[in-house]
């Protein structure tokens, strides 16, 4: 998330206890997101895991689309506390609406569908909670009480690891969703009592969300084609006929979870603190040392579970750890890539914003086709390899647009880099 924008009010930090508490409450929500796919697929058979990853995919691409067009828009709103107020209570009340349209059609879908559509039966049912507990995430973001989305999140982290691991084995999709959907309740009650006071009066303006330039719109297609574009790729292989790759992708993603906490840090906190450093040069060389840290990172972690013993992966992912196994290589190979990529995109958004929308439509698209070009020749171990190839692309792509940029700057008489 980033900082608070507008005013917070006498429950706000400052300085370094606002960027730790902002830290572990990504942390907290990241690990939330990784213990979820642990705890199912251990207590999943491999074809229930497949079935439930892909109704969790269908849940991933919907919290990016809503994020990104309420949450980010929703952060950089300046103005008093008033303001600031004002549009937390319509960011909330749009999420809620939003939710509840997209969740009936989502159970309206699973109804018209055989049995397996169970599990998006209960996704519907319980979008509307998963939802906006996330989206007051933002809102104390904006109020800039970090401290208080920790306690809202730690608790839902807490909560989901007690209910899910309080299913039986060989629990059913549908009813795995709904334990973990419903395990957001307590986070989500926190959070309403510790925005009621900020709230408190503020006026709720749904039309802001539906007005032409709303910031969101621009956030949600570069969502799309920058993640969103990989996961419906993801999805669809499944509904092709093939659940079990998208069950053996999922559980791969799941180990290396971690990496995505540090990516999203990386992309939260590192415009701020790149801005300081001032002259282009200085930010390419240290956006470099991050892509060579991330990278290493990948790289390392990949390792460190491609050397375990096999028996530790089965104590981890259950039945679904022989399937992900054979796919540690090549995401090892994605994420290692990845984070040369990241720190690329991040060198660009600091040093001119507006070149990487063009290279997040290309490669994502890229990607897609690398996807299914490796499940064509290879099965899942094939996809995850393509997943490589597109993040390597991208990665490459970026930095010449870096290099590009830089050589552009350093012209003779040349104007100041673009900026947002």
């Amino acid at each position: 998330m980033s900082g608070a924008r507008g005013g917070g009010g006498s429950g706000a930090l400052a300085g370094r206890t606002a960027a730790v508490a902002s830290v572990l409450d990504q942390g907290a929500a990241g690990l939330t997101n990784i213990l979820v796919l642990v705890l199912a697929a251990r207590l999943s058979t491999v074809a229930g895991f497949a079935e439930f990853s892909m109704v969790y995919l269908v849940f991933t691409v919907a919290l990016g689309l809503f994020m990104a067009y309420v949450g980010q828009a929703l952060v950089l709103v300046r103005g008093d506390a008033g303001a600031a107020a004002a549009a937390c209570r319509s960011a909330l009340a749009f999420t809620a609406a939003g939710a509840c349209a997209t969740g009936a059609a989502l159970a309206a879908a699973g109804a018209a569908l055989p049995p397996g559509g169970r599990a998006l039966v209960a996704l519907g049912a319980v979008l509307p909670v998963v939802l906006l507990q996330d989206a007051a995430r933002y809102c104390f973001s904006l109020l800039g009480r970090p401290h208080h989305a920790l306690a809202a999140d730690g608790l839902r982290l807490a909560s989901t690891v007690a209910v899910l691991a309080a299913q039986p084995a060989g629990a059913s999709p549908g009813r795995l969703v709904l334990a973990w959907g419903l395990a957001a309740l307590p986070g989500l009650a926190v959070a309403a009592l510790l925005l009621r006071r900020p709230l408190a009066g503020a006026r709720t303006e749904l039309r802001r969300y539906l007005r032409r330039g709303h910031l969101g719109r621009r956030f949600a297609v570069e969502f799309a084609v920058g993640n969103g574009s990989g996961q419906v790729a993801v999805l669809c292989l499944g509904l092709l006929g093939s659940p079990l790759a998208v069950g053996a992708l999922r559980g791969a993603s799941a180990l290396f979870g971690p990496l995505n906490v540090f990516f999203g840090a990386a992309n939260g906190f590192g415009p701020p603190l790149l801005n300081r450093l001032g002259g282009g040069r200085s930010v390419v060389r240290v956006t470099l040392l991050l892509g060579c840290a991330l990278a290493a990172a990948g790289a390392a972690w990949g390792g460190v579970w491609w050397l375990l013993p096999d028996g530790w992966g089965r104590r981890v992912l259950g039945g679904t750890w022989p399937a992900v196994a054979a796919l540690l290589p090549a995401s090892a190979a994605q994420y290692t890539l990845m984070g040369l990529g990241v720190s690329a995109l991040l060198t660009l958004r600091v040093l001119s914003p507006r070149e990487t929308l063009p290279v997040q439509v290309v490669f994502s698209l890229l990607s897609v086709a690398l996807l299914y070009a490796g499940f064509a020749a290879g099965g899942a171990v094939g996809a995850a390899w393509g997943l490589a190839a597109g993040s390597g692309a991208k990665a490459l792509a970026a930095w010449a647009r870096v290099a590009r940029v830089r050589r552009r700057a350093d012209a003779p008489g040349a104007a100041a880099v673009a900026g947002p």
